[in-house]
């Protein structure tokens, strides 16, 4: 009999929790300077703002904290999309100050971006949370007192493309941005109806006319179902009674003889054929 505990320990290793990818949160990232953090295993925030209140704002209104999944699993919920963040839209009051946790859950890399803040405050506009995960990164800024929405997205080539935008709107916002995956109609839409006729190669009516008279079973179908269930009955008699490592070892072990016979055999043959080259190149 097989012992359950056994069982359970083997089913326990092929789990695949166990090989799911664990999240590395970076959070001992060297600061460069002008909001610019980052380290050496892929994370980066660039525009880190914690206490310099933009123009007309006076002061902070409260404090926000999200955290914001990115990976191709969040994009099941949009047909026809590859990548997406786990939400889409994002409502807060001016002069808010948000720290956002950005979790990459997909090994390759993401980013994090939101476009069209005020330069003074943020360079080139943006603020940027960037991580090649899976792994989480976090960072802070101060949002503006205008009522605006604002683009977020990831700008890895063609992510956005394929559906990981959003949009923050402060305030209310002030429009609705196109092609949000969930939120608003996409500008273009796409069709999966059939453009191109379908080819269909011609059938030879007779060709066409052996194969509907062939026989289901033929005989070398009977004889390898035969001798399969032969074999199967074989190895169960043979397996019987014994536990689970033990099993193991034994199909281990009969790889392992198949394995050196199959060497033997070929190298058996490899010296045979140099024997007769050699003889023959002695009697030329």
């Amino acid at each position: 009999m097989l012992n359950f505990k056994s069982v359970a320990l083997v089913l326990l290793l092929v789990s695949p929790s166990l090989w799911a990818a664990k999240i590395v949160v970076h959070d001992r990232m060297m600061d460069h300077g002008g909001g610019h953090l980052m380290d050496m295993g892929g994370a980066m925030v660039m525009g880190q703002n914690i206490d310099r209140v933009p123009d007309g704002c006076g002061t902070i209104s409260g404090t926000k904290e999200i955290t914001v999944r990115a990976g191709h699993k969040h994009a099941k919920r949009f047909p026809g999309r590859m990548f997406a963040f786990d939400q889409q839209e994002f409502n807060f009051e001016p002069c808010t100050k948000l720290t956002i946790n950005f979790i990459n859950e997909d090994k390759i890399r993401h980013q994090f971006m939101i476009h069209g803040l005020p330069r003074y405050l943020y360079a080139k506009g943006m603020f940027h949370l960037e991580v090649t995960g899976p792994g989480q990164v976090t960072g802070t800024l101060i949002l503006p007192p205008a009522k605006k929405t604002y683009l977020v997205h990831c700008d890895i080539a063609q992510h956005m493309e394929k559906g990981m935008k959003g949009q923050m709107k402060v305030g209310g916002g002030d429009i609705d941005l196109p092609s949000i995956p969930g939120v608003t109609p996409y500008v273009v839409q796409d069709s999966y109806k059939r453009t191109v006729p379908l080819y269909v190669p011609p059938v030879d009516p007779s060709v066409a006319a052996k194969k509907k008279n062939a026989p289901y079973f033929t005989v070398s179908m009977i004889a390898g179902l035969v001798i399969g269930l032969i074999l199967l009955v074989a190895l169960a008699s043979y397996l019987k009674g014994k536990q689970i490592t033990e099993i193991f070892a034994s199909l281990f072990g009969c790889t392992v003889a198949l394995g050196s016979k199959g060497v033997s055999f070929f190298k058996s043959i490899f010296v045979r054929l140099f024997d007769k080259t050699k003889k023959l190149s002695f009697k030329k």
